[in-house]
């Protein structure tokens, strides 16, 4: 049986380790943590994740955990005021995860013996194939391109997660200078983030209800440094291949970072499935760089345009999401929405 080793315990890593296994795979995962879990707030996954899930046999297991978020159509300014409201037929509902409870139904999806914490892995490990899933601080990324870019910084988010009695629909807003994403969890709890450049919460105080009372209602709030990661030439190397993070760092403006981790795990596991690794590694690289590198571009755009503190480019953004047509909407989605993952079986 071949053996991987996956460095790495987040969301890419462990869908890497389920598909590998499925194809009939032994992996061992290695995390540096003292402990496999996750920190941090919420996330989303589009349809296209949720179908490489499905690929994986693990997506209804993985969608008990989600509620539905209809961010995607409720789009609106500080004031309060619609610019587009959520329709069905024309928007679709994202998938909306506690950031801990989707890792934890993942963790679920393999044995304990599969995985060992407290290992921090500096040599690429004896194994027919390594995941490099170590994120976007990579300590692989150089041995497989040894003259990566360092990644650079965008704009700073603040995040949180409410307690529970809280009831919202998704929703965006935008605002100069930054934007506010909403999006519903199970047990009436509501996740947000608050992305901008230069402001600070103080600034969205004012802001549309319920925003303000989310922060009242969020134990604790997170800051973090958003980050992006310019294109690499080649995600492999050898027997070693660069997954999520590690490979292709993206801003969260598209809540595609997760998303394109997971779909790169089942597009490697499809590969290695009837090829040598060797041929495996190209066969991933030749699918996954196009469209990585297309969603880390279209996501440095649209979140430039976020936080962006010109009053021209605020209005320019506020007119042309009231007046896009709906076929230039799916069109646009489309293009990230309407991946189909390969078969597993």
């Amino acid at each position: 049986m071949p053996e991987a080793v996956v460095v790495g315990g987040g969301i890419g890593g462990l869908t890497a380790a389920i598909a590998l296994r499925k194809i009939g795979w032994a992996v061992t995962v290695f995390e540096q943590a003292p402990e496999l879990r996750e920190v941090g707030a919420g996330l989303s996954l589009a349809a296209n994740a949720m179908r490489a899930l499905d690929a994986v046999g693990i997506g209804d297991r993985v969608r008990a955990h989600a509620a539905a978020s209809q961010v995607t159509g409720n789009l609106r300014l500080k004031s309060g005021k619609y610019l587009r409201r959520f329709r069905e037929g024309r928007d679709v509902a994202l998938a909306a995860f506690h950031r801990a409870e989707l890792h934890g139904a993942l963790r679920a999806e393999l044995p304990e013996e599969c995985i060992e914490t407290g290992r921090h892995i500096s040599e690429i490990p004896e194994a027919d194939l390594v995941v490099a899933a170590d994120g976007v601080h990579s300590t692989f990324r150089e041995s497989v391109v040894p003259d990566a870019p360092r990644p650079a910084r965008r704009y700073v988010a603040w995040r949180g997660v409410t307690e529970p009695g809280v009831k919202v629909d998704g929703s965006f807003t935008f605002g100069p200078g930054g934007y506010f994403m909403i999006h519903p969890l199970p047990g009436e709890r509501a996740c947000w983030a608050y992305g901008t450049r230069t402001g600070t919460l103080d600034d969205v105080r004012d802001w549309h209800a319920p925003i303000p009372e989310l922060l009242d209602a969020s134990p604790s709030v997170l800051r973090n440094e958003i980050l992006d990661l310019d294109p690499l030439p080649t995600y492999v190397r050898d027997n070693v291949a660069l997954l999520g993070d590690a490979a292709h760092a993206v801003t969260p403006d598209l809540g595609q970072g997760a998303c394109q981790a997971i779909e790169d795990a089942v597009t490697l596991a499809a590969a290695l499935r009837t090829r040598s690794v060797r041929a495996a590694l190209a066969v991933y690289d030749r699918e996954r760089l196009p469209r990585t590198h297309l969603v880390t571009r279209m996501a440095r755009r649209k979140g430039q345009v976020g936080v962006s503190s010109s009053r021209l480019v605020f209005g320019l953004v506020a007119a042309s999401t009231r007046l896009v047509p709906d076929t230039a909407v799916r069109r646009s989605t489309a293009r990230l929405w309407d991946w189909t993952p390969p078969r597993l079986s």
